[in-house]
């Protein structure tokens, strides 16, 4: 194949490339297709692959010419890559092809190329662990979450207040009066879920009571079309139900788990809330440092990949249809970030040789099972069913991959 790149552009990971075939090449090319056509068709008046050549390439002009097309872009395809030395990640696609009589065959290829990523500094970075310290605010909080949630609800006749749990009937209309006919809702007032001057009008009643009047929907209201109208709102207010907290004591400690004490609890949940610490420390210190990498290594990335880390979690969050192009423009720098972030750990991993092994999968699950009181089979089926053994895989990697770090960089304690 005779053929040439008469101009080559590059922009971040993507590659565009004007390739120009040969006049002579696309004439044996359009031959061979001649003949490979004529063997498949068949011609009225004449046994299969017998008809004239002249009457094949009358009848099957268009077969004949995107049967030599597609075969002289299959080869470009390959030569370009071996010549080129590219390392696509994603179809290249043909643009502007012009495929005429007597003429070369030209075209514009574009691809996206797997990025070089070069690490030429990954020490002499400065980072700051912050302190992993459980105050006794934050140990008092916790308990109250944990209270909270064997907190029972009681029937009151008071009216209600913020935190309070209530049973409507409202109707909305645009009209002067409201609709006669009122949909039930349960509330927890307070919460968000209803607009602040319907929770207001709620309030003003007792169980049993109803009232209604003109409601103004707010300027921020997430319908842009509802904004700033102003509504026919009634009220029923059926039920109103209080919280009630349990004591905070021995008993509680029973309840909630296997504690004698409220001291004990609280001893349990402070060594939880201090591993929670160090997690969360660790994952601060992990971050600074893969921010300096970033910052001093810069590098291209495909955009393709960017787009799939976007779908994932658009799927993942459920965004509507309606919503993509924001949700997109928003996250589109995290998504970089962790494209970025994967691609730095697997090249440090690959240099480095810190690759988790088969075997190092295996003895993780073993660990796992262990602290579960299961078997490790089963473990191990359980995670292979939920496609999760990559997930195990990659956590041990970057583990090593962030001692490895760490251990050539600077951290001081704040």
């Amino acid at each position: 194949m005779e053929f040439e790149v008469t101009d080559r552009k590059t922009h971040g990971a993507e590659r565009h490339l004007r390739i120009s075939i040969s006049a002579s090449t696309v004439s044996e090319a359009r031959e061979r297709a001649a003949t490979r056509v004529a063997k498949q068709v068949r011609v009225p008046g004449f046994r299969p692959g017998k008809a004239p050549a002249n009457i094949v390439r009358k009848q099957y002009a268009d077969a004949i010419k995107q049967d030599a097309l597609d075969g002289l872009m299959r080869e470009a395809y390959q030569r370009v890559i071996e010549t080129e030395q590219l390392d696509p990640v994603t179809q290249p696609h043909a643009h502007d092809v012009s495929f005429e009589d007597d003429q070369p065959l030209t075209f514009e290829l574009h691809c996206e190329v797997r990025p070089v990523v070069e690490l030429p500094q990954l020490d002499g970075f400065k980072l700051t662990r912050p302190a992993a310290q459980v105050t006794d605010d934050a140990l008092a909080a916790q308990i109250e979450q944990m209270r909270d949630q064997k907190a029972a609800w009681t029937p009151t006749e008071e009216k209600p207040k913020e935190g309070d749990l209530v049973t409507v009937q409202l109707a909305v209309t645009s009209g002067e009066a409201p609709s006669t006919d009122g949909k039930e809702y349960r509330l927890m007032l307070g919460a968000g879920q209803v607009i602040g001057a319907i929770e207001e009008l709620i309030m003003e009643l007792a169980p049993g009571g109803s009232a209604e009047r003109p409601v103004k929907w707010p300027d921020d209201f997430p319908d842009e079309a509802q904004r700033g109208q102003t509504k026919a709102v009634r009220v029923a207010l059926t039920e109103v139900k209080r919280k009630s907290l349990p004591a905070l004591d021995d008993a509680l400690a029973r309840e909630l788990g296997d504690f004698e004490t409220l001291e004990a609890l609280r001893a349990a949940v402070r060594t939880d809330l201090a591993a929670q610490a160090e997690r969360e420390a660790d994952a601060s210190v992990r971050s600074s440092l893969l921010d300096q990498i970033l910052t001093a290594n810069p590098f291209d990335v495909p955009p393709s990949w960017v787009r799939q880390v976007v779908q994932a979690y658009a799927e993942a969050y459920r965004v509507p249809e309606a919503e993509a192009e924001k949700f997109t423009a928003e996250f589109r720098p995290m998504a970089e970030r962790q494209v970025r972030r994967d691609a730095v750990i697997d090249q440090i991993a690959k240099n480095e040789s810190l690759i988790a092994s088969e075997k190092d999968v295996d003895d993780k699950i073993g660990e796992l099972a262990e602290k579960r009181g299961l078997k490790t089979s089963e473990l191990y089926a359980s995670l292979q069913k939920a496609g999760r053994l990559r997930e195990i895989e990659r956590s041990i990697t970057e583990d090593r991959v962030f001692a490895w770090l760490l251990a050539r960089n600077s951290v001081e304690q704040s």
